[in-house]
């Protein structure tokens, strides 16, 4: 047997799923209802413009509060509704009476146009009991309407006395929703949500007086960025995101094809242990606030940044609240990406000295991108700065030359820690650069895997020796066995003529073993980091004078302990015992010679 039929659905059990699973965070009551206004407003702003309607006072949203009754009212100045239309768009739940204008009125392409899918409404019985609709229709002759419900299967509908076009929407709020009777939390969700809306919102509107909005119907990014001046970016910045320390520079998007986009992007200042969570970019569509840091629009290594993207294309879900996946969201991450690398890739070309100065405060995000996205890297690459021990930046370009011959690249993780290691390249006149982020460890792995010529190496890893003349290879191998008697046998000793004279010993951990032990830490068994003196090399300098003149000490033994100490501090962070060693050593070596 086959039969058709309609698919029924039941209001009694679909609202309880409205109420309490179609919108994330209860609070998203307040943005409908205004987005909802917002509508009705652009909506008799068409009408107008088409010759049928009259705008007679000001396109508002006002919100009042009575804390007596318990009511919270959100009034809008829009083209209101007819009985019939209220019927039709409130009491059929998912008929979206935005749909229906844009139908109607198809040249509108949706412009301003917030609402889709007609469920917002319903987003009030998360937190009222009751609702109550007073509308008047702009048409000409109209009868106001007042419905009303406790949001189950009932309502009521009946005539009412109005003299002014547009919706009241009263909700009297459960037990338990009094903090939005509260000043204080209204102008904390209106902050949150409706800072941009396109028209002016009050709170508790005074006739006769006057009335500051508390929003911002214009926001910068909607303007053309050739008329912005840097003082309004700046003072956008501090007051979107409450903060008192100017951005660095900024990235204005503004982008009308193939899809509409607009926004700023900041380039705050990054701490070293900056949290990812700290940045903050907000999404906007056609004005209203959808949420902040949506990694499908802003790839995770941008939301470092702080800004705004208003995009009317972005495919919403029916609760406004997430991205439906669809390629024109892939499109625009793109494309955002594109235009922030196309912006630091300009700075590095004609703003050399600037970019210059910026670089340690973004090059965290600029490494993360590189190391998360193999279109980000290829677009940064040949821009990624290395700062010098002497303060001169080199491009990851310049340092690799021709990219043909083998590049080593001298680095420190710890310009205090590594000290002595340094001046003894800059002795030597090599460079030696600071990478001293924890990104820099993965970085400096990645970008040797990208770059088979280049090879950087720390400068705790190996010396810079020349050929020592001034001692015997006897001499070497007696002064060799003298350390490795005081210290055990399984100490790896080697004699080395440096050009730092002033430096006796020093201690070596090759960059093969280091970073194996850097891996180990990450994903490896603890007991397979334990340290060994087998791992290092104690390097004599046979340059020094108290290395060629040992063998004539008077107390070899405390010599001998107080210089190995002397290299294990330059190279690590002395365990207990072994700092409680160095002190007697060199306890015993003053008693000698005081």
């Amino acid at each position: 047997m086959e039969k058709q039929g309609n698919i029924q659905i039941n209001s009694q059990n679909l609202m309880p799923i409205i109420k309490r699973w179609l919108y994330s965070d209860k609070d998203i009551f307040l943005r409908e209802l205004i987005s909802n206004g917002c509508d009705a407003m652009t909506k008799l702003k068409k009408l107008e413009s088409l010759g049928k309607a009259e705008i007679k006072e000001e396109l508002c949203i006002k919100i009042d509060v009575d804390k007596e009754n318990k009511t919270l009212s959100i009034t809008d100045s829009g083209l209101g509704m007819t009985a019939e239309e209220v019927e039709k768009y409130i009491t059929q739940v998912a008929f979206s009476g935005a749909e229906d204008f844009l139908k109607k009125y198809e040249d509108t392409n949706g412009d301003g146009i917030i609402g889709h899918f007609g469920l917002g409404f319903y987003s009030s019985y998360m937190v009222a009991k009751v609702v109550k609709i007073q509308t008047l229709s702009y048409e000409s002759g109209a009868t106001g309407v007042e419905w009303e419900s406790d949001g189950n299967e009932t309502y009521s509908i009946k005539d009412a006395n109005l003299d002014k076009v547009g919706t009241k929407i009263t909700l009297y709020l459960s037990d338990g929703e009094e903090e939005f009777l509260e000043d204080g939390k209204l102008r904390e969700l209106l902050q949150k949500y409706c800072m941009f809306m396109p028209y002016n919102i009050y709170l508790n509107y005074k006739d006769g007086e006057e009335n500051k909005p508390l929003n911002n119907t214009t926001p910068l990014y909607l303007k053309d960025p050739k008329e912005v001046k840097d003082e309004e970016y700046i003072e956008f910045y501090k007051n979107t995101f409450s903060q008192f320390e100017e951005p660095l520079f900024w990235l204005h998007l503004n982008v009308d094809y193939p899809f509409n986009l607009k926004g700023i992007l900041y380039f705050p200042k990054i701490k070293e242990n900056y949290d990812i969570n700290n940045g903050q970019v907000k999404l906007f569509c056609n004005q209203v606030f959808i949420a902040d840091n949506i990694k499908e629009i802003i790839p995770e290594y941008l939301l470092l940044l702080k800004g705004v993207i208003d995009c009317p294309d972005i495919p919403l879900n029916v609760s406004r609240s997430f991205l439906q996946n669809d390629r024109e969201v892939a499109k625009i991450s793109k494309h955002i990406t594109k235009k922030v690398a196309d912006k630091l890739t300009s700075m590095y070309k004609n703003e050399r000295e600037k970019y210059e100065k910026c670089w340690n405060d973004i090059h965290p995000f600029i490494k993360f991108g590189a190391l998360k996205e193999e279109d980000f890297y290829d677009k940064i690459k040949d821009i990624m700065l290395f700062e010098n021990t002497n303060g001169k930046f080199k491009s990851l370009s310049e340092i690799k030359g021709d990219g043909e011959s083998e590049v080593k690249v001298y680095y420190t993780s710890d310009r205090d820690m590594q000290a002595s290691y340094i001046s003894m390249y800059e002795k030597d006149e090599k460079e030696v650069y600071y990478l001293e982020h924890p990104i820099d460890k993965p970085l400096i792995n990645a970008l040797e895997y990208k770059n088979e010529k280049l090879k950087f190496s720390r400068v705790d890893s190996t010396v810079l020796s020349s050929e020592d003349t001034t001692i015997s290879e006897e001499e070497k191998n007696s002064i060799a066995e003298t350390f490795k008697e005081v210290l055990g046998e399984e100490l790896n000793v080697k004699i080395e003529s440096l050009k730092d004279e002033s430096l006796p010993v020093t201690m070596l951990l090759t960059e093969e073993s280091r970073r194996m032990r850097e891996m180990l830490a990450m994903y490896g068994n603890p007991d397979m980091l334990k340290e060994s003196e087998k791992d290092y090399v104690l390097v004599l300098n046979s340059n020094n004078d108290i290395i060629k003149n040992i063998k004539n000490a008077q107390d070899k033994q405390s010599v001998v302990k107080f210089l190995y100490g002397l290299a294990k501090i330059q190279s690590k962070k002395l365990s207990a015992s072994e700092f409680k060693d160095f002190i007697s050593a060199s306890s015993e070596l003053l008693k000698k010679n005081v």
